[in-house]
């Protein structure tokens, strides 16, 4: 299920690497606490009947979602088509909902790779940004439903939420929707990943963004005792093993966003939920977008199902719109829209 020898975004940190953390948390075992302890009361229980709100973007999301996997397919330098299919698909939804889109285009492997960015203005403090994003490409050889079409559905379905919202209540600060190529393998973690690119621009351009979150592979739910694994086993303890949360997760210093959302999530939607922030060399913590911000000093974190420790289509061609569960899908990318709202009415 883990294939952590082979995936970059699962390396294992080493042999030294894990016993200082150890010996860290010995020495003060309330730092783990304190990375792991959010504010809130996380839901349990039955989950409320479904609402005709959370029925509709259910079908909106899996509908994105088969487009992109299915109708599309791989999308990705050794795919160009597919690449170019899926950036206009994207270009074009967001310049139906009025919004004026950006493409910054760069250069891997010979292929042309584009970001794409639209921003809705803050109504009161624009120059205060929060970034909505996740990437659009594919693994060679996946369709890449779940990781990430469910990402880039979260983020078409808040941009169609706040773009339907009258001027007069709109957010105070800006919110920017974007969608990155290149988040996958053999580009993770280099200077051609997408985010990456896109951050050091933003950074050189000193812009004010507040905060940054991207839905990662949101689509994986299960009920079943021992679905959930983890990096490193002195965090199941705290969390769970069972696999019916969502998860926010940042690097380090991000705690205070973490805890922010987890806090607004908790009060705003009844989903269960879990949060943390860990140090950058437990696996899995910094493999998404969200790691390219936290690397250029901007408050980061990445909303997953936990993707590996969880799914088991996983970067494989099983990866489909029939493996995942449009239904509580909808509670948490609902859950998301409102989180977002607070953080940019804030």
């Amino acid at each position: 299920m883990i294939r952590a020898a082979t995936d970059p975004k699962l390396r294992l940190p080493t042999v030294t690497t894990v016993a200082t953390t150890v010996r860290a948390i010995w020495r003060s075992p309330w730092q783990l606490t304190t990375a792991v302890r959010m504010p809130g009361e996380r839901h349990t229980g039955t989950l409320p009947p479904l609402s005709e709100e959370h029925i509709s973007l259910a079908a909106s999301l899996r509908a994105d979602v088969t487009h992109l996997s299915v109708g599309i397919g791989e999308r990705n330098v050794f795919k160009p088509a597919g690449y170019r299919a899926a950036e206009s698909w994207l270009a074009r939804r967001l310049t139906e909902l009025g919004l004026v889109v950006q493409r910054q285009a760069f250069e891997a492997h010979g292929v042309p790779c584009v970001n794409l960015s639209a921003e809705l203005p803050g109504r009161t403090r624009p120059d205060e940004v929060i970034v909505y994003g996740a990437h659009y490409d594919s693994l060679k050889d996946c369709p890449a439903a779940n990781d990430n079409g469910s990402g880039v559905a979260a983020v078409l379905a808040l941009a169609r939420h706040l773009s339907d919202l009258p001027a007069d209540k709109r957010p105070a600060r800006s919110v920017r929707f974007v969608f990155f190529a290149n988040e996958e393998p053999p580009f993770f973690y280099t200077g051609k990943m997408g985010s990456r690119v896109y951050a050091d621009a933003c950074r050189a351009r000193n812009e004010n963004i507040v905060a940054m979150l991207t839905p990662e592979t949101i689509g994986c739910y299960s009920d079943a005792p021992g679905s959930q694994l983890y990096p490193l086993p002195f965090l199941s303890g705290p969390i769970g093993g069972v696999g019916d949360y969502v998860a926010f997760i940042g690097v380090g210093r991000s705690a205070p966003l973490v805890r922010e959302c987890v806090g607004l999530f908790r009060k705003l939607a009844r989903f269960p939920s879990v949060g943390a922030a860990l140090p950058s060399i437990v696996p899995g913590v910094g493999a998404s977008d969200h790691w390219s911000f936290w690397r250029v000093g901007y408050p980061a974190l990445m909303i997953t199902d936990t993707a590996p420790f969880r799914y088991r289509y996983y970067h494989t061609r099983e990866d489909l719109p029939d493996k995942m569960d449009f239904e509580r899908m909808s509670r948490v990318v609902d859950g998301l829209h409102r989180v977002v709202r607070s953080l940019a009415d804030r």
